[in-house]
């Protein structure tokens, strides 16, 4: 029994997933990004209404390849809700963000030195496309799909 119990304990501890940090505001996050020496993953997202960015999130920032990918860089989620609370100073550093890099359509995704250069853009997300056709363009290298062999006949 006692054999069972361990088992289970550690088949339970095998699948589950580290839990993403996302962090909300751009200039922690530069900070952070330069003292572990990676670059910044920008997710401008309206979280509570767009359509496309929860589909983004459910389909690709919530996957193990996501979770792989994001491993080189800090996280941030600069967020333009429209029907939880968000908190003044927040949402103005939000709208600087979003003026400085031109976003004017949700999702967009950036890839930014911690001085803020822009290397990547991904702007937009097709349903259903997932992390093998959107990961490519923030920089990651193509996954190939790899054929089945066709069965011979005897």
């Amino acid at each position: 029994m006692k054999k069972l119990i361990l088992s289970l304990l550690l088949l339970a501890t095998v699948t589950v997933r580290a839990e993403l940090t996302w962090l909300s505001d751009l200039e922690e996050a530069k900070k952070v990004a330069t003292k572990e020496n990676k670059k910044l993953l920008v997710d401008f997202t309206g979280s509570d209404w767009c359509g496309y960015c929860i589909k983004l999130h459910k389909e690709v920032f919530d996957t193990p390849e996501f979770e792989k990918f994001a491993k080189d860089f800090v996280l941030v989620e600069l967020d333009f809700p429209k029907r939880k609370e968000q908190p003044a100073a927040e949402k103005t550093k939000n709208q600087a963000a979003q003026k400085k890099y031109s976003v004017n359509g949700f999702p967009t995704v950036l890839i930014l030195t911690v001085g803020g250069k822009v290397l990547n853009r991904a702007e937009g997300y097709s349903p259903d496309s997932g992390p093998s056709a959107y990961l490519p363009q923030l920089g990651a290298p193509a996954v190939k799909k790899v054929k089945a062999p066709t069965p011979t006949k005897k």
